[in-house]
């Protein structure tokens, strides 16, 4: 778990935020904030709202009340006006570009602080450095890679940009259990050298342990805040998820 000293000025805040598909609403005014350099996780079942508030928050979905990113408040369907301000999602499923090469991937990455040069190269190699697997496939088309090479190449490719806030929607999900507590540890170090994660995650034990603090999505609701330190055995999370 992070150090406690970390700063608390906050510079993700959530308010009232409710999304529509259709007739469904999956978000319920849910308010939510994430503090300079913490890693923030969002727990609860399928279904619950957890991605859609990713989305959300990326402007990928219709949505209403207020998304405000270090003091200014985001548009709401321009994703690339989102990024730009320094927010990065890596998505379920990944969402590599399968037949083009590690290289490629992450020169699309740095699409828009641009690709090329000596700082793209310095860009590169801190990527190559956090996911060594990377740099022996750099010529490999990305969709001939397993599952757990492509999660640690889709954080790659976000984290090319330099984010100023990396959003994950269950870097998990399908991967064996010792690539997920590899790709955990490695979303743990980049915090603790002072990027903000907001991480989606069903496996709850695995996100706990790293957060500083953590959020239960129930219905399209925050059904609770948890503070990790206080979760001592599964009775005690399972509390937080059926009260």
């Amino acid at each position: 778990m992070m150090s406690e000293s970390r700063s608390r000025e906050k510079i993700l805040e959530i308010q009232a935020l409710s999304a529509r598909y259709g007739q469904i609403e999956a978000l319920h005014s849910v308010d939510l904030d994430v503090g300079e350099g913490e890693l923030v996780a969002v727990l609860g079942p399928n279904g619950a709202g957890k991605s859609t508030l990713l989305r959300s928050v990326m402007g990928l979905t219709s949505s209403t009340g207020t998304v405000r990113f270090r003091d200014k408040i985001l548009p709401r369907r321009d994703t690339s006006a989102i990024a730009r301000s320094g927010i990065v999602l890596v998505p379920e499923g990944r969402g590599i570009f399968g037949p083009m090469t590690v290289q490629e991937n992450l020169q699309l990455g740095a699409y828009l602080i641009g690709g090329r040069g000596a700082d793209f190269e310095r860009r590169r190699e801190k990527v190559l450095a956090l996911f060594p697997r990377l740099k022996e496939r750099l010529t490999q088309t990305a969709g001939s890679m397993s599952g757990g090479e492509q999660q640690m190449l889709a954080v790659g490719r976000a984290l090319m940009s330099e984010p100023r806030l990396l959003l994950l929607d269950e870097p998990s999900l399908g991967l064996a259990p010792k690539v997920t507590a590899e790709i955990l540890e490695t979303l743990g170090r980049l915090n603790r050298d002072g990027l903000p994660i907001l991480l989606v995650e069903q496996k709850a034990p695995l996100a706990l342990k790293l957060a500083n603090r953590a959020y239960v999505v129930s219905n399209g609701r925050i059904s609770a805040q948890i503070d990790p330190r206080e979760i001592k055995s599964h009775a005690d999370l399972a509390h937080h998820y059926f009260n």
